[in-house]
C-alpha cells in the first residue's frame, strides 16, 4: 500500500511524499514519514507559518541564517585546510 500526502512549500510549489506501508506496519511507516519530512523541511516550514512573519522580520531572519550557513560552511573549510 502506498500512501502520499501533498504539501506546499511557501510559493505554493506542490511537494510529494509517500511512504509505504508493509506489512501492515504503520508504526514503521509513520516513522519513514517524519524522517522523510523532517529532510524536506516541512516541520520546518510549519512552525515558521504558525504565526504571521512580518516582511522585516523574515528578511532579518533569512540574513541571518546565511550569515550562519557561511559560517558554518568557513569554518569547515579551514578544518579541512588545516588552518
Amino acid at each position: 500500500m502506498l500512501e502520499s500526502v501533498q504539501i506546499f512549500d511557501r510559493k505554493g510549489v506542490k511537494r510529494l511524499v509517500s511512504v509505504n506501508v508493509r506489512d501492515n506496519n504503520v508504526e514503521q511507516a509513520l516513522r519513514a514519514l517524519k524522517k522523510k519530512m523532517q529532510r524536506e523541511g516541512i516541520f520546518r516550514e510549519m512552525k515558521l507559518r504558525r504565526n504571521y512573519e512580518k516582511p522585516s522580520e523574515k528578511k532579518a531572519r533569512e540574513k541571518s541564517e546565511s550569515v550562519r550557513r557561511w559560517r558554518k560552511l568557513d569554518r569547515k573549510r579551514r578544518e579541512r585546510d588545516g588552518s
